[in-house]
């Protein structure tokens, strides 16, 4: 359809609106400027502007509302319709982010739209005929007693200053410019709208990324920039001295890390010292830092925060398929399938935009199964939910498998010329009968055989995994058994299939990719491969060490044993993150020598030696690459903090200072380094990424677009393998003694150790505290109610935390968030660790729960 914006005849019909004379074939041309159209568009703002104004000076959107630009462009400065306005309810404040003021609204629906269609929330609705329309949040009216999760994109999409961000009142847009960025919360790999005023971030706002689609959540939307300038910042180097930190300059903190961590390599060896990546930071400054370790520390002792995550992931299906990361995109994944398949995701917390795309996809027909221990919020989206007990993935999967084998739904071909290992896991999955594996799992055996006929009959169903499936003692094996059942129906190297875990950190991925492991230099390229050796020795000009690294999970212990003297933390606080907080203290009070370089003093901050600000991202340029192995830049929109050093270049004149020579003079310069020694990003460097969305790896070469799904005509590895898998049950069981299986997780509003989201106010009034979820029977028999503060314990400590009552977990089952200090689940949680990833077990713990004497009131 072609348009033209010149004269011509479109007929009005009984109602006023512009239509064609006849109905036409072919291509049609639309006159969008005719006076008659120009009349038409002119009447309609006419109306609107019977109960608006046109200038409303101390509206925030001022100059930026839509309604106003459009009366303007038809001559309208006022309304020719007199008569007496329509009244109005009063001002919304209720939500803690925005204001909604129904004086302003033009009942365009674009809010409604957008939360029911794109959001797939339907909080916001039309009510009332009429002149007494309106727009309504829930039953209610007000957004605090609705179930708006505080996402912002109605207020985006507002024309008018009808739902405006609270911030809005600090700024008029012509005050500002906006910088694109990439969102530092989840993998997702959002795009966002960093709105500047004088060099000070005031606002954000979705960009139209290829992952996000102009949506955010709440995260994104309202809390990606307040802890950017909060004032609890740190500003300088610090050294401890006498109990107490003193701040010192940038030079003297170098040559004391230097001269200290020179020591202690000298004394006890190079593999004496260790570093732990930021998998929040850049991938440069992760390239940069496990360089910086490799050569100036002289070992392979470097990790990041996959270790108690998705290690599994790239550990499992690197054994099984070749690369340890998703396989298909997430457009893919939820753009026109037939079935999603869902292990272990509490999508719609831990990653909101996904979640609102596959509530997207269930209101256009798609069919989701949910394997999950909780009754989380998609589920009432499902067809079909398995809500098994927890650490009995595997055992569901084999059962899985052993149906669609009887019953003849394997991919025979697929299985043939793409695979191997195929019989070893057949003879095993024969003894897995729905009927011998639903006590185990505590599902009805009739739905095991419904999931599996539904994921194997569907052309496009991609199974999509989370942290319910790694972070478990076997999670290895279980990360296996979702490559085992995906490739039995020939599910791979597919659009709209594949195996896709949902990794957790902005940049986690990329902290993988390049090199922030014991086991692999960048780009998953091995240590101890003599050829490997070769290759990075020439290409950093040094000897390097040939001996596998230890992971995070164990050199923090070998502080206990000697075995580590010296470590140095980026971005990571595992007095919050890691397992049995009580025995990480005494690894740390262990180490001799501790460097913590971070955003903020946090708590494992408190036990440094040294402790060095950081930047953020807002603050400098770099790369994150998504959970789709999307690379996306990162781009400077605010003035970095007074004093601080870029985090690179830090690493850089500390492996110089050491005896290592080492500069950069710009992140693009260590991309383009890093496109030298790394194949699957060969391909990559700013002028490309600047031109397009992102480039997925493997990208090899300059002229090479990237590669949306893996393993399409052939796996990485070769063939796909099969594993056979038994059943294991988890390390710890719920006894007489501490009867309740404790998993952890995330909700929507917090982010990992809360030093981020907690600097923005409303966050905090939304999810203030921690919580523990029961089933109201057990909750009952306990004289339990909701809100009264409880003691949780396990064999490895206690901690205070409020009940949280539902019948969102299983009778014998409780649910911790991971977020939280005050009440930190991590004091509880099992360090016994998957045999080849080395990650702990944050799923099945078991505790006891006992009522403190005075309950308090729930908020």
């Amino acid at each position: 359809m072609r348009s033209k914006q010149n004269k011509g005849d479109t007929l009005p019909n009984q109602y006023g609106r512009l239509v064609a004379p006849v109905s036409l074939e072919g291509e049609p041309e639309v006159l969008s400027r005719s006076e008659q159209t120009r009349n038409s568009r002119r009447f309609a703002v006419d109306l609107e502007l019977s109960n608006h104004d046109v200038n409303c000076f101390e509206c925030p959107k001022n100059g930026d509302c839509q309604l106003q630009s459009d009366a303007m462009a038809a001559g309208l400065f006022h309304t020719s319709f007199h008569g007496k306005r329509q009244p109005v309810g009063q001002i919304d404040h209720s939500n803690p982010f925005f204001d909604y003021d129904p004086a302003k609204c033009i009942l365009c629906g674009r809010c409604s739209q957008v939360c029911h269609l794109r959001q797939g929330r339907n909080v916001l609705s039309l009510s009332g005929r009429g002149f007494a329309t309106k727009m309504v949040a829930g039953y209610e009216g007000d957004f605090d007693s609705s179930m708006c999760e505080s996402c912002g994109n109605c207020v985006s999409v507002c024309p008018t200053g009808a739902l405006t961000a609270k911030v809005h009142q600090d700024y008029r847009k012509w005050e500002t410019t906006q910088v694109k960025t990439t969102c530092p919360y989840c993998g997702t790999g959002c795009q966002i709208n960093l709105v500047v005023k004088n060099r000070k971030i005031v606002d954000a706002e979705p960009a139209n990324g290829v992952a996000n689609k102009n949506l955010l959540c709440v995260k994104g939307k309202f809390a990606s920039y307040k802890f950017v300038t909060s004032g609890e910042r740190l500003k300088k180097p610090l050294i401890k001295r006498d109990g107490e930190f003193v701040p010192v300059s940038w030079s003297e903190a170098i040559n004391y890390m230097a001269e200290r961590f020179g020591t202690l390599k000298s004394q006890y060896g190079p593999d004496s010292l260790a570093g732990f990546a930021c998998s929040r930071s850049t991938n440069e400054d992760n390239y940069v830092f496990q360089k910086m370790v490799r050569t100036a520390f002289g070992n392979n002792n470097v990790d990041n925060c996959a270790r108690v995550c998705h290690a599994p992931s790239v550990h499992g299906l690197g054994i099984t398929l070749g690369s340890g990361a998703m396989t298909n995109t997430i457009a893919d994944i939820t753009t026109d399938v037939d079935v999603i398949l869902l292990i272990g995701s509490n999508t719609t917390e831990a990653h909101p935009v996904i979640g609102a795309q596959i509530r997207q996809a269930v209101q256009h027909g798609t069919k989701l199964i949910i394997i999950d221990p909780r009754n989380i919020d998609l589920v009432k989206n499902s067809t079909l939910h398995l809500q098994l007990k927890g650490g009995t993935n595997i055992a569901l999967i084999n059962a899985m498998m052993h149906v669609i084998i009887k019953e003849g739904l394997a991919d025979e071909k697929f299985i043939a010329e793409r695979t191997e290992g195929y019989e070893a896991m057949r003879d095993l999955v024969a003894d897995y009968t729905p009927e011998k594996v639903a006590p185990i799992c505590e599902v009805a055996p009739e739905d095991i055989v419904k999931a599996a006929r539904m994921y194997a009959l569907a052309d496009k169903a991609p199974l999509i995994y989370c942290l319910g499936v790694t972070e478990h003692s076997f999670g290895t094996e279980g990360v296996m058994s979702m490559s085992n059942l995906a490739m039995l129906v020939g599910k791979v190297g597919r659009p709209g299939c594949g195996v896709n875990p949902l990794r957790g950190q902005n940049n986690v991925q990329g902290a993988c990719d390049l090199g922030a492991s014991p086991f692999d230099f960048p780009g998953y390229q091995k240590v101890g491969d003599p050829a490997v050796q070769a290759k990075f020795e020439a290409a950093w000009h040094t000897k390097l060490n040939d001996k596998i690294g230890l992971t995070e999970t164990q050199a923090l212990p070998a502080a206990q044993t000697g075995r580590i003297r010296g470590l140095y933390i980026f971005g990571e606080d595992p007095m919050a993150t890691d397992p049995d907080t009580n025995d990480v203290r005494r690894d740390l009070e262990n180490m001799d020598f501790l460097v913590v370089h971070d955003l903020f003093m946090t708590e494992t901050a408190k036990y440094a030696d040294v402790v060095l600000p950081g930047l953020s991202y807002a603050e400098k340029d770099g790369t994150f690459t998504n959970t789709e192995r999307r690379v996306q830049r990162v781009r400077q929109a605010a003035k970095a903090l007074g004093g601080v050093k870029v985090d690179y270049q830090v690493f850089s004149e500390l492996a110089t200072k050491m005896g290592y020579e080492m500069a950069y003079d710009s992140p693009s310069a260590i991309m383009d380094e890093i496109a030298q020694v790394v194949p699957s990003y060969g391909g990559i460097n700013y002028e490309r990424l600047e031109q397009n969305s992102g480039l997925q790896w493997p990208c090899r070469t300059l002229d090479d677009p990237g590669t949306p799904i893996l393993h399409v005509d052939k796996f990485t590895r070769g063939k796909g393998l099969f594993k056979a898998l038994p059943y294991q049950p988890p390390d710890e069981l719920p006894d007489d003694q501490y009867p309740f299986l404790m998993a952890t997780g995330r909700q929507l509003y917090q982010y990992n150790t809360r030093v981020m989201t907690d600097k923005t106010p409303g966050i905090d009034q939304l999810a203030g505290r921690s919580y523990i979820e029961m089933n109201t029977v057990d909750a009952q028999k306990m004289g339990i109610k909701d809100g009264d503060k409880v003691q949780v314990s396990s064999r490895r400590g206690t901690i205070q935390t409020y009940a949280a009552v539902a019948d969102v977990v299983s009778v014998g089952s409780v649910f911790m968030t991971l977020h939280y200090h005050d009440g930190n689940a991590n004091v509880l949680t099992n360090p016994h660790c998957d045999d080849i990833a080395i990650i702990p077990d944050y799923k099945v713990c078991a505790v006891k729960i006992e009522p403190v004497a005075a309950p308090v009131d729930s908020h």
